[in-house]
């Protein structure tokens, strides 16, 4: 598999720009993006075995992110639509099998629209790709129609019920992210609703109560809720960029912190992976 990761140097991180050098394309082949790095996985990031492309840039500094090397752009990669296309080429009868498909996650994937929307036109034409969008919403205005159009499934992470905690948690607002999924609930796109849980951050009652309440508010275009436990694997890499750790000496949840999280969307109805 490609190998889309910046071989450099790397120094401490500046946030990155709200606005990515991100073109209306001429021709979709031809349209360049920043890109971190390329995986395929099985039953993670969508249904079937995935092409995940991890895409560079994102407006959010969560305090929990495990993969501070994709905030910037200038840290990734830039590539060719048609580059990708051609690896992704080589599992292709994999992704087929197991009715996979491509996804594109981060960073934040919205923060380059034109190179997603070419990129899904491209998977489509050639081959008729499943596609999954894992995004925060937070630049949910960016995605066009068209783009919605050609998305099979949006994983969307849901960081919070609560501005303060959502604030807390991202250092940006919530209310951008709720928009975006109404407008995706009302155009009917199918969600996978993601939501990590972090003690002494996300897992207060008021706030799942909050969380499980919008997203059940959503409808049937839910179709599943998955409740991601905090984990610490990616500690390593602010070291290495110099950062400190937000969440130093925060535990993962227990068994019984994940199963009151659980108990607050499946008492909203909803269906918990």
């Amino acid at each position: 598999m490609a190998d889309f990761r910046e071989r450099e140097g790397t120094g401490a991180l500046r946030p990155s720009s709200p606005i990515a050098p991100d073109h209306e394309p001429v021709d979709d082949g031809s349209v360049t993006g920043f890109i971190h790095s390329a995986e395929t996985t099985g039953t993670v990031n969508g249904p079937g075995v995935r092409y995940t492309l991890y895409m560079s840039g994102c407006p959010l500094r969560c305090v929990y992110c495990h993969n501070p090397d994709t905030w910037e752009m200038r840290m990734g990669e830039r590539v060719t639509v048609s580059k990708v296309v051609a690896d992704i080429e080589e599992y292709l009868v994999f992704l087929r099998a197991t009715h996979g498909g491509l996804t594109t996650s981060g960073g934040e994937p919205l923060l380059q629209p034109h190179f997603v929307l070419a990129l899904y036109r491209q998977v489509k034409r050639l081959w008729g790709l499943h596609t999954a969008l894992d995004t925060s919403g937070n630049l949910g205005e960016r995605a066009t129609d068209e783009l919605l159009d050609l998305t099979d499934l949006v994983l969307l992470d849901v960081k919070s019920g609560l501005p303060d905690t959502y604030r807390e948690v991202t250092g940006a607002e919530l209310e951008p992210t709720l928009e975006f999924a109404r407008r995706l609930a009302a155009r009917g796109n199918r969600m996978w609703i993601r939501f990590v849980l972090v003690p002494g951050r996300t897992d207060a009652p008021d706030n799942l109560a909050a969380v499980a309440a919008y997203v059940a508010s959503l409808g049937e275009r839910v179709e599943r809720v998955e409740i991601l436990p905090y984990h610490s694997l990616g500690s390593h890499k602010y070291a290495e960029l110099g950062l400190p750790y937000p969440l130093e000496g925060v535990p993962e949840p227990t068994l019984e912190q994940v199963q009151a999280a659980r108990a607050a969307f499946v008492a909203e109805g909803l269906l918990v992976r």
